[in-house]
């Protein structure tokens, strides 16, 4: 299979994944009972009703140090993921599993098929061909998926603080409470307008989790990132599959850490099929420098030499 089919089974698993987990009772928390719920048991401070009624020095130790242990540690825990991630792997988790990129790519796509470049505002030079398409096939599919995706995103996570079979049960029969219809509706005008408006410039300049992802593999010195064979350099056709491919703007061929790549191999896949499999980008981690002497004025002319 191509990266791109490896890279959706990816997206479509973790998707999946965020669905299945308040469903589940794998990981929700029960606004009704104050309860967070982890693989089916609640998660609490392990405390003894009536302890709290205790106020003496050895009470109130045992009560921060419980805090701390069953709150605040699995809290920093999780946080610590995601630099942990981008310092092995860069913005792996950005272009791989992201539920968020994995909407922006679609409304891009759609958006190129539509009106014939990826933005709402403007036309950009690495924009893809959109081919010879039906436009009205595919405004009917944009329209669908405008309605569909935001309102099943809003269900799905509602579920997080709404048990989901209570959701289920006031949808089927139309008497929703207002916690549920403020989650949903909240959702879905969010994933709507992000799709729409705003896309992947909320990745590079918003998202937290990205960012420090972005951080930690910037400063890190084994990370994963896309390189180019510089070697081969000469072999390059300059037909700009690679920049066509990225839908985060960034210029592979400059062979330089890019703070806004998500090691998505697109170019890796376009090179390959220009070059009949015997690409000149490859992923690699930990291999030299981030800007190696001689190395980026090398892609960088063959960015600019008129190849044929």
């Amino acid at each position: 299979m191509s990266l791109a089919v490896y890279r959706r089974v990816t997206q479509l698993a973790f998707i999946l994944l965020i669905f299945l987990m308040p469903a589940l009772d794998i990981f929700r928390y029960d606004a009704a009972s104050r309860e967070l719920i982890l693989f089916g048991h609640v998660w609490g401070l392990g405390l003894k009703d009536g302890f709290y009624a205790e106020h003496g020095l050895s009470a109130s130790s045992h009560v921060a140090l419980r805090f701390f242990l069953k709150a605040i540690l699995p809290w920093l825990f999780v946080l610590a993921l995601f630099p942990l991630f981008g310092f092995l792997a860069g913005r792996f988790f950005c272009g791989w599993l992201c539920p968020e990129g994995a909407l922006f790519e679609l409304s891009d796509w759609l958006t190129v098929k539509i009106i014939g470049r990826r933005s709402l505002y403007r036309s950009r030079p690495n924009d893809p061909e959109p081919g010879a398409v039906n436009r009205i096939v595919y405004i009917s599919l944009a329209v669908m998926c405008a309605v569909v995706i935001p309102v099943a995103g809003g269900i799905a996570l509602t579920g997080y603080f709404v048990a989901p079979k209570t959701i289920l049960r006031q949808m089927a029969t139309g008497d929703l409470t207002f916690g549920v219809k403020a989650g949903i509706i909240g959702v879905s005008i969010y994933m709507l307008t992000t799709s729409i408006f705003v896309r992947h410039a909320l990745c590079r300049y918003v998202c937290a989790a990205g960012l420090m992802q972005m951080l930690f593999g910037w400063v890190s010195p084994v990370s994963l990132r896309v390189r180019m064979d510089i070697s081969r350099a000469e072999e390059c056709t300059n037909c700009k599959g690679c920049d066509r491919a990225c839908f985060m703007n960034v210029t592979p061929r400059r062979n330089r850490r890019d703070i806004s790549c998500v090691n998505c191999g697109a170019c890796i896949e376009a090179c390959h099929r220009e070059l009949n499999g015997r690409g000149l980008f490859h992923f690699s981690s930990g291999e030299g420098p981030a800007h190696a002497s001689g190395e980026g004025e090398t892609a960088d002319a063959c960015c600019s030499r008129p190849c044929g």
